[in-house]
């Protein structure tokens, strides 16, 4: 029985409930973060806190906690749920109140719950089922205009990955104008020529924690990389498809509209990146890095 975090009480799972009045219940007036942690430690774990208020301010939410109030709810999960590898959820709303109106309340009561759940261990080899890749179409983007906060109001999301799942497929590539952003929970990027290609930031698509990351980490390495549009048409150009988020890594898309991508397999600039970010969690669970790199790696 997992136990999960809400309003400064830790409690199992199924006893975690919160008032029908909740605003995110009603309205969706919520956001969230998913945070991995590798060997106990949380990865990347300023970037994402730094997603998770730039979502608070950008729904006009204000919270007192700082970083290590977050980083103590966190903490608290890993060591009751006694979990080395794990994605933390950590979901906050307006609150319950009295009445159901649109207003937002003049003195905010949010909610906080946070749970967690078991990742797998580090492996330093890609399966059969990692080098097969996966399937995903392309749809016309029905979400709102404020893609880059992290909100709980999702049903535009699940629409859109149910669509792909009735097509035989595992997601859909999101296009607004005849340009490819990003898929329904992850980020998009395309390898032409050797260069790892991914949308700019902008309203219409999720700052990734792991985008960055991935850039960042592809510089250490010396593979080029460029932050530009991708035209819808382009991605059947494209030598590699991946698509990217916190706790599925970096995942090949190997059939786009049922057309193949490259050969069929995950591409060899996948088979870099995914080496590199596998041999730094190896680096991670042995201690030979530590939470000052690639600056706080982990907290």
């Amino acid at each position: 029985m997992s136990i999960a975090y809400l309003n400064g009480q830790l409690l199992a799972i199924e006893e975690a409930k919160v008032p029908a009045l909740d605003r995110g219940f009603l309205f969706g007036d919520g956001v969230y973060e998913v945070i991995p942690v590798y060997a106990g430690r949380l990865f990347r774990f300023k970037q994402h806190i730094a997603r998770l208020e730039n979502s608070l301010r950008g729904i006009r939410l204000p919270m007192e906690q700082t970083l290590q109030d977050w980083a103590n709810i966190c903490h608290q999960l890993i060591e009751q749920n006694s979990l080395n590898n794990a994605s933390i959820y950590l979901q906050i709303t307006r609150g319950a109140y009295p009445e159901r109106n649109h207003d937002f309340p003049a003195n905010p009561n949010p909610t906080i719950f946070a749970m967690i759940t078991a990742l797998p261990e580090v492996q330093a080899v890609p399966s059969d089922k990692d080098l097969q890749g996966i399937s995903v179409i392309t749809a016309e983007d029905i979400r709102w205009q404020r893609c880059d906060i992290k909100a709980i109001t999702l049903l535009a999301n699940c629409m859109l990955k149910q669509q792909a799942l009735e097509c035989g497929a595992n997601d859909t590539i999101l296009v607004r104008g005849g340009v490819a952003f990003e898929a329904t929970s992850s980020n998009l990027f395309i390898v032409r020529d050797g260069v790892i290609i991914t949308p700019p930031l902008s309203e219409h698509l999720l700052p990734g924690i792991t985008r960055d990351f991935l850039l960042w980490l592809a510089e250490q390495h010396g593979i080029l990389t460029e932050q530009r549009l991708i035209p819808e048409h382009e991605l059947l150009q494209a030598d590699e498809i991946w698509l990217t988020s916190s706790t599925k890594e970096i995942r090949p898309v190997t059939r786009l509209n049922d057309v193949t991508i490259g050969d069929g397999t995950a591409g060899p600039v996948w088979r870099q990146m995914y080496d590199h970010y596998q041999q730094l969690k190896v680096q991670l669970y042995r201690g030979e890095i530590d939470s000052n790199t690639e600056g706080e790696i982990a907290l």
